[in-house]
Parts: C-alpha cells; structure tokens; sequence
C-alpha cells in the first residue's frame, strides 16, 4: 500500500507569527480557539494527527528541531504513539477553526484606541498599524504611542539631528548652542557700521576694512584706553609701533620686562576666560536640563489629559449601559405586573382606580383610551386584552363608556386555531351584586380583528355603546371608592 503523508504546514509570511493575545477577544476565549502551544488565540491553525490545534508558527517552531511529544496529550493523559507525536508534515491547515476564529469579536487591546472589528479584519487592517500602539523611541529609547513618534521626531527628541540652516551641516539638537560658537556660515553683526548677516567666516575679513568699526588697542591691559580703527588695529597685531611705546613711557631697555608683564596678565586674562567659559558650560548644561525636565512634564500632561478623556468616555458609555440596564428593569418589572395580573382560564376582572382623575384625562383627551393587562384561554391559548374609552369612542364619544376586546400576538399563536371564533361576554360589575351592565358577541371571522395576529395586537372590537355615562354620573352601584371592576369571560367551548 502506498502511504500518503499529511500536507506540510504554510510556510510563507502569513505564518510567522504567534498566535494573538487573548485580551483582544470582545468576548471569552473557548479552549478549542487556543494554541495549545503559546495558549494564545489560534492564528493559521494547524491540526496535529492527534487532534489538537497549533498556531502554523509554534507547529513550526516544536518540529523545527525534530519530532517531539504532544504536551497537550500528555497532559490530558491521551498520549498515543504514534499520533501523538509531533513531526514535519504530520499536521494540516484546519481552515474550519481558520474561519471561526476570524470571525470572532475583537476589540484593540491598546489602551485608548476605539477599534472594533473581527480578528481577521484586526490581523489585516490594524495590527502593527494602531496609532496607540507603545513604542521606543530608536534614539533616546524613550517611550510613546505610534502617532506622538513623528511629534516626537520633529521637536521633542534631545537625540534628534538637525541640518544647520546657515552652513546645511548636520549636528545633534543638544549640540545645537555649540554648533552655533563655531558654524562658518553663522550670521553676524559688524559693532562699527551695524551691518547684518555677516557669515562668521568673512567677518575679520569686513572689520579690516570697516572705517567705522573700533576696536580696544591691543595694550589697553596696561592702560591704553585708545580706539583703533580694523585696519589700524589689524596692522598693529603685526607691526607694534615704536612711537606708541614711547607715549606709555616704555624704553626699549624696559621692553623685555614690560613684555613679560604683558604675558602675565594675558595668561591672568586667559585663566580669567577660561574659568567664565567653564561657567557658561555648566549653566548651558543646567539649562538644557532645565529644558529637557520641562518637556518631560508637558509630554507626561499631554498623556494625563489623554487618560482623563479615555476614563471621561468611560464614564460616559458606564452611564448609557446603567440607563439602558433602567430601562431594561422598568420593562421587566412591567412584564413581572402583566404576567401576575394575567389569568389563564378566559375569565379576567379588570380593577380601574381612581376613576374620577381618569375620567377627567380622557375628557381633556391627554389619556382618551386605557389598556388592561393580558390575559389567557389557558397557559397555551389565546392572549387576549381589553380597551376602554372612558368618554367614549366612535358612534359613543361624549355620551357612553366604550369597551372594546383585543386579540394579541402570543407564543402559542402557531398550535392555535384561526380565525379566532370564541364567544366573549363583557360586563360592568354592580358592587352590590344585583344589576350588572352585560354585552355579548360571537366575533365575525371575516374581520381582520380576530385572524392571527402579524403585530402586538390586533384592531380592538366590541361595544362602542357599552354603558351611558349618565348612569356613571348620578348615584350608582357601579362607583365605589372611585373604583369600577370590568370583567370578561371567554367561552372555551370546543378549545
């Protein structure tokens, strides 16, 4: 016999991965929707020839270093050889699990983020594309979402690199101060004729020959508070006049040691220098500090703001979920009131209270109709209710009570007979006991009001002419503590 071997595993792009987090699940995980490996949600599911199902990447990674044991069956105390064991070509894509998977809800599992879809939609169209995905800055290593990094990138990275916008060179932002000291193209302002934008590399080029540029001479150290012109002070560098030596009173047979004293001041100046520049180091370091620590604070209230409005949408959506849970309660409580005034035998006694105030609304017409709670032939029958006009309706407005019967929609409707064709007797009770108010009818099967019903309820029948209000008005037995009892009877012969 020919042995035939499973097919191998996916091994393109698709399958490189482990399976997805668990916290993506709108829903609870069910354990045949899990790796049995990662024990994560399956992601291109494999079926080993024991059964259990791994994602395409861990089945790959198990047999990657030869055939190993089911842990799964081993675990479950099911292990089989040979089936239990785990080997290259030994499992197949089971794309019926594929296809549940896909489908189930998935929500985004950074914080934050609004996204909702299914796990397919979330594989193909989000993930590793989420603007609030957390991620480490490449050069400070600091952390943020995938949509600050460009913000980030552009004005806030202390490692960020920049291009010199006088000389186009490229120097970190933390070095941007001393960039600045020493950058060739950097624009500067003659202190003699106030002209601008004098790249630093022409600058001692202009003072050489700007008229109006004055410069300290070279000996004011030792007193000299004489002005000089660029190209006079330039020359003087080079070329020290005899004649300015002898107005400071220096002989040539003091030259040696005036120059000596010069030295030692220049050394006294440069040591002076040197010790200012070291302090505007330290305080250009404090400041960078300063303003490094500032950002951090602006960046870590830009995020607090963002909490405050994701715990605010919370809040909100908490609200509407308690409101539609009010709603939710109100309408079983209804149904909890219906149900325990519901009969089950075709006889119902409805009891109305305070008459008089809704005798008075259905006159003013806020409330012209009234509805009693539903009622049964049996547990599976006919769900029945009635309909009263107060102040009347139709042919009887103004001048009688109404009283109508309705047929509603009811579980049972299918097991039942139709048209509805069972007599119904409605009656105003006498409290008293002697002269109760009585109508009768056999419904018209042909009336649309008594087929099975397609909506809650169909279209009210009855009595129009029921009872005239006069006989409500003056004294009667009908009214007693501004309450009045209507009662119904359904015959259930041949049901």
């Amino acid at each position: 016999r020919q042995r035939h071997s499973l097919p191998s595993p996916p091994s393109s792009l698709e399958g490189n991965k482990p399976g997805f987090p668990k916290k993506i699940l709108a829903n609870n995980l069910e354990e045949k929707h899990m790796c049995n490996s990662c024990l994560k949600i399956l992601r291109r599911p494999l079926q080993a020839q024991c059964g259990h199902r791994f994602c395409s990447f861990c089945f790959n990674k198990i047999v990657s270093s030869g055939p190993h044991k089911c842990s799964a069956c081993i675990k479950e105390d099911l292990f089989e050889d040979p089936t239990s064991i785990l080997k290259e070509g030994g499992a197949f894509p089971d794309n019926a699990a594929r296809r549940e998977v896909e489908a189930l809800s998935a929500v985004c599992p950074n914080e934050g983020c609004p996204w909702t879809g299914n796990i397919k939609e979330y594989e193909v169209n989000h993930e590793g594309k989420c603007d609030f995905m957390i991620i480490l800055c490449p050069s400070c290593k600091e952390l943020m979402r995938t949509n600050e990094l460009e913000r980030h990138n552009e004005r806030e990275c202390p490692e960020r690199t920049l291009n010199c916008k006088y000389c186009k060179e490229p120097f970190h932002f933390k070095n941007i101060k001393a960039h600045d000291e020493i950058c060739p193209k950097y624009p500067m302002i003659c202190e003699g004729c106030a002209k601008k934008k004098i790249p630093r590399e022409k600058y001692v080029d202009h003072i050489k020959f700007c008229s109006k540029f004055r410069a300290p001479c070279r000996f004011h150290v030792v007193g000299c508070d004489m002005s000089v012109s660029g190209l006079y002070f330039i020359i003087t560098i080079w070329m020290p006049p005899v004649s300015l030596l002898g107005e400071i009173g220096v002989d040539f047979l003091s030259l040696p040691v005036f120059v000596a004293e010069l030295s030692r001041r220049c050394q006294e100046l440069e040591l002076k220098v040197g010790t200012f520049e070291n302090i505007v180091c330290v305080l250009n370091r404090e400041m960078e500090r300063s303003s490094t620590t500032i950002e951090a604070y602006n960046r870590q209230h830009r995020l607090d703001q963002d909490k405050v409005e994701i715990l605010n949408n919370k809040v909100r959506q908490l609200e509407r979920t308690v409101g539609l849970r009010d709603l939710s309660i109100v309408e079983m409580e209804g149904n909890i009131r219906e149900m325990s005034a519901a009969t089950f035998d075709g006889i119902f006694v409805w009891k109305i209270s305070d008459f008089t105030k809704k005798r008075q609304d259905a006159v003013a017409g806020r409330a012209p109709a009234m509805f009693s709670p539903a009622f049964f032939t049996s547990k599976y029958g006919y769900k029945m209710c009635l309909r009263i006009y107060l102040n009347g309706d139709g042919t009887g407005r103004a001048s009688h009570l109404s009283l109508f019967f309705v047929v509603m929609r009811g579980h049972s409707d299918a097991l039942l007979k139709w048209p509805f064709n069972q007599k119904v007797t409605l009656m105003l009770l006498d409290q008293n006991n002697r002269e109760h108010i009585i109508d009768a009818f056999r419904p018209d099967i042909s009336s649309s009001s008594f087929q099975r019903p397609v909506s809650d309820m169909n279209i009210a029948s009855g009595c129009p002419l029921f009872c005239p209000l006069p006989k409500l008005d003056t004294k009667n037995s009908y009214i007693r503590d501004d309450t009045i009892f209507i009662k119904a009877i359904v015959d259930l012969t041949g049901l």
